[in-house]
């Protein structure tokens, strides 16, 4: 015979404060978990956005990121005749020939400098990257020192405004559009003329090599001629994959961080869940025994202890993580530590990160009154009648 689930109820409700105290603590323990996570979630899911299952990024052999690597003019040559490659809507291959490089910028929150992304675009950038949209002013001119701001910089950097300009590279670039990317990567850059950018940063070289498929299925035919090719020693990703390997170091780091302090955070919980559910033993040894008197057998006083415990966890992971969807409605920056640059994204609470929460949070509840719960069906029927 089991114990009714608002008999557990009950005892939580009579004890206020302690189920108060110990929810608390567990939800604490949550919120933490599901943060980290849901910040690993994010950068995974701006970084994987930003690319395109129909688009190929090609860059040098060996390289992370376009950052680090360098396709030389010629070689972009040899794989712009790939018959594979769409057309654009002039009739052009729709292949963009793009630089990035770095620059230092000050924030406007501190002052402090910080790493920005800077991208040298071809007059086709835009129609690969339909996600980019031109929110304000308009597009610059090939040609000349005009550039286009991405919203997450123009919010985070000063005087990164509309009509104002920046110095670098000994010259002086004049902001003439801001655009949107959405929560994707290029939120986070600065795009002006590649050939701009390569005279002014002295690199007579490409970063990377950017096209769309006409058939998607075609990329395994068009990735194994480039990179078996002797004369390119270039390597080509689908842009998704390659923009997923860029947020899989920072991801890893964030997930194995939010476990080690969720780790740390949730034996003070256990703990705490543990001391409230052998007070409650402690209070209740009468009410146990009469129980037991009643015939009610042990593993049915075990499974009503150790369902209040579970009870406490549930409402932990509960309020942990109502407190952490909340924060989908903060975007925060940091360093990207493939590019080394800085990028803006939101908290993202996906299901898995759901349910992953709200199993950690019943293996609390079941750690910290398991024990409790075995010494309260292991307390014999005469020595409970006789302390009342």
């Amino acid at each position: 015979m089991a114990l009714p689930l608002t008999y557990n109820i009950r005892n939580l409700l009579t004890r206020k404060l302690t189920t108060i105290l110990t929810v608390a603590g567990m939800s604490l323990v949550v919120f933490v978990f599901a943060t980290i996570m849901m910040l690993a979630e994010g950068l995974k899911k701006a970084l994987v956005e930003t690319g395109s299952y129909d688009n190929v990024v090609v860059i040098r052999k060996g390289s992370n990121a376009e950052v680090m690597s360098g396709v030389e003019r010629e070689k972009v040559a040899v794989i712009e005749t790939f018959p594979e490659i769409a057309a654009a809507v002039n009739g052009d291959k729709l292949a963009v020939r793009e630089m990035v490089v770095l620059i230092t910028l000050n924030k406007r929150s501190s002052g402090k400098p910080s790493n920005v992304t800077i991208r040298g675009i071809d007059r086709h950038s835009l129609e690969l990257r339909p996600q980019v949209r031109l929110v304000a002013g308009r597009l610059p001119r090939m040609g000349t020192l005009e550039v286009m701001a991405g919203r997450s910089i123009q919010r985070q950097f000063a005087g990164i405004n509309l009509n104002s300009s920046f110095y670098s590279a000994k010259r002086n670039w004049r902001i003439v559009g801001i655009f949107d990317a959405g929560s994707t990567g290029y939120s986070s850059e600065i795009w002006g003329d590649a050939n701009q950018f390569m005279q002014a940063f002295r690199r007579p070289v490409y970063s990377s090599l950017t096209f769309k498929l006409r058939d998607p299925l075609t990329f395994h035919k068009v990735q194994q001629r480039i990179t078996t090719d002797p004369r390119l020693n270039l390597d080509a990703k689908r842009e998704i994959t390659y923009y997923t390997d860029q947020s899989e170091m920072m991801a890893k780091f964030l997930r194995i961080l939010g476990f080690t302090l969720t780790l740390i955070f949730s034996i003070g919980a256990i703990i705490g869940a543990m001391i409230t559910m052998f007070a409650s033993v402690a209070h209740r040894t009468t009410e146990i025994g009469t129980l037991r008197a009643l015939g009610f057998q042990r593993r049915s006083i075990l499974a009503a202890f150790l369902m209040e415990s579970l009870l406490l966890g549930f409402c932990g992971g509960l309020f942990g993580l109502g407190f952490a969807s909340l924060m989908q409605l903060v975007t925060v920056s940091t360093l990207n530590f493939q590019t080394f640059s800085e990028l803006a994204f939101r908290f993202t609470l996906s299901p898995e990160i759901t349910v992953q929460a709200m199993f950690f949070s019943l293996i609390m509840g079941f750690v910290g009154g398991f024990l409790p719960a075995l010494r309260a069906s292991r307390t014999k029927i005469v020595d409970a009648l006789r302390s009342a």
